[in-house]
């Protein structure tokens, strides 16, 4: 059948969004960026959103650290044995596993996503029209997070070693709300208020992140009546193998220098330490036992006051090697290389990231309150970066006419779930079970939609009822709906795989060779599909 001159037209202006002829006035820094060319523009802004995607790497790394250091919190309990009459000390974990992996872990690797969301939400406060930044990237992460990520995590591991998920009821748990999440944000786009979002909507979507902790919680605590009645797997004693967590000191802060020291060589590797909060020499509560005596009570206050001295003496130290290092071009492996060209490549690398480490030397050294200084530092910092990025985003659709759904889809959610794809492949790499790997993605997952677009959409829908009594409205919501369907659909073709390997192999990850790199090619495939389908959508073009 001939198409009429008005599906033409349609199809004309589909591709002319991702084709662009029309010239953009806008501008970063300097109003005589519009003398350049489009193209030579959109090559400079893309080479921006690259660099401050190395950035966003950088600081990741720091905010893993910081974010172990606040999960390694103990609190001190004394107790009186009173058959012995003496004090029994207990150190407990203040953090429960469960629910660090999701508001730490989760929410750390989801928080670039989240900011720029946020920062979208923010920069549309006024509008009627919510942006299509926000949502557009956290549905292309999630879908970054459910197939790329699963399949580098599934050859992660060893030809032949198996790894599987240990507590199964925790990961079903978390995966319900994963899926109930998309479901959820498809019943109000297109079911109850189609196209609009309402106040109330929005802060249901927000409250389920409780619902979500407080059923993840009762399954790990295996709480009668709301938690499934699966047994969990016996776990190993070192959830970390030993040599993951070789490069640990517990107990003395003063060799925070070397941490340091190993940061500045190489601070990608430092992410492996968020996941030691799960070996054995953090599994469960430290006792010691305490004689009830004056002088052992007061020698002890002597000995804590001191500690605490020599600590604070240390933090300045630490804050200027911190900067010493952001200057140290030459790492001990780079020296070790015998090839001159991969000399000056490292070199060349550690020049390309001097600006970076150098900024982010101003975050305070990990070990001060717990963690949580360096914990909000970065969280500042990272909100700075994802907001560059917002701006680059909007320049890049505005000199190449690409709609902003496809670069969120693509770019956007690739760059920004990074510190997904390291952290799920480092857990898959050095952990012994699966746990950490898959709930990450499952979890961020549910933290993209009921945080990264609650949040935003509740600030905005909020905005809209006080000063217009008007639901907030949602550009291309079919686009977005159509995407939400293709996800679905394509993440049950994963999941199902994932279990049809847990009952033939053993495992979720690992395996024979030939069958962990035939699902990871397939997880790609079902990734190029929802990018391609959902881009053609979005743009028009289907």
């Amino acid at each position: 059948m001939a198409f009429s001159h008005k599906q033409i037209a349609e199809r004309i202006h589909g591709i002319s969004n991702i084709i662009g002829l029309e010239k953009c006035e806008s501008y970063l820094l300097f109003h005589g960026e519009t003398a350049l060319g489009n193209g030579f523009r959109a090559f400079l802004y893309f080479l921006g959103l690259a660099y401050c995607f190395i950035g966003l790497s950088a600081i990741t790394a720091r905010f893993f650290r910081s974010m172990e250091n606040v999960v390694k919190h103990t609190q001190r309990v004394v107790q009186i044995d009173p058959s012995t009459n003496a004090e029994i000390v207990k150190h407990e974990k203040v953090w429960n596993y469960t629910i660090a992996d999701i508001t730490l872990l989760a929410f750390g690797t989801s928080f670039p996503q989240i900011s720029l969301a946020t920062i979208d939400a923010i920069r549309n406060i006024g509008s009627l029209y919510a942006g299509g930044l926000g949502p557009g990237t956290l549905v292309g992460s999630a879908a970054f997070d459910l197939f790329p990520i699963h399949a580098v995590c599934v050859v992660v591991p060893k030809a032949g070693e198996l790894k599987k998920i240990s507590d199964i009821g925790v990961w079903i748990v978390e995966l319900f709300w994963s899926f109930w999440a998309y479901i959820w944000l498809y019943i109000i786009l297109e079911v109850w208020t189609p196209n609009v979002i309402t106040l109330w909507e929005a802060l249901l979507t927000v409250l389920q992140f409780g619902l979500l902790l407080t059923h993840a919680y009762a399954q790990d605590k295996r709480w009668p009546y709301v938690s499934l009645p699966l047994t969990r797997t016996e776990r190993p004693e070192d959830w970390v193998p030993a040599e993951a967590t070789s490069c640990k000191d517990e107990s003395n802060v003063y060799n925070e220098y070397s941490e340091l020291h190993r940061v500045g060589e190489d601070e990608i590797k430092e992410i492996v330490d968020i996941f030691s909060i799960h070996s054995r020499n953090e599994t469960g509560p430290v006792y010691q036992e305490v004689p009830s005596t004056d002088d052992v009570a007061g020698s002890s206050n002597r000995y804590m006051q001191n500690n605490i001295s020599l600590e604070n003496s240390h933090v300045l130290k630490l804050w200027k090697q911190q900067f010493a290092n952001a200057f140290m071009l030459e790492s001990t492996e780079s020296r070790k290389l015998n090839n001159v060209y991969m000399q000056v490549a490292r070199i060349s690398w550690q020049l390309l990231l001097l600006p970076w480490r150098l900024l982010f030397a101003f975050v305070p050294p990990y070990h001060i309150a717990h963690g949580w200084i360096a914990f909000i530092c970065s969280l500042i910092f990272i909100s700075g970066i994802a907001y560059v990025v917002t701006q680059l985003t909007d320049l890049i659709s505005c000199v190449t006419g690409i709609n902003s759904y496809v670069i969120a889809f693509t770019a956007l959610a690739g760059g920004t779930s990074w510190p997904d794809l390291v952290a799920s492949k480092i857990a898959a790499e050095r952990q012994t079970t699966a746990d950490s790997a898959i709930a990450n993605i499952t979890c961020s997952n549910s933290v993209n939609i009921y945080i990264g677009i609650g949040i935003p959409w509740l600030i905005d829908t909020a905005y809209n009822f006080i000063a217009y009594r008007e639901p907030l409205r949602i550009n291309n919501a079919e686009g977005l709906s159509f995407s939400l369907l293709v996800f679905f659909c394509s993440s049950v073709g994963c999941i199902a795989v994932l279990v049809y390997r847990r009952l033939t192999l053993g495992a979720e990850l690992g395996g024979p060779r030939l069958w962990a790199w035939v699902t990871c090619v397939y997880f790609m495939l079902l990734w190029i599909i929802f990018v391609v389908l959902s881009s053609l959508k979005v743009s028009g073009i289907i």
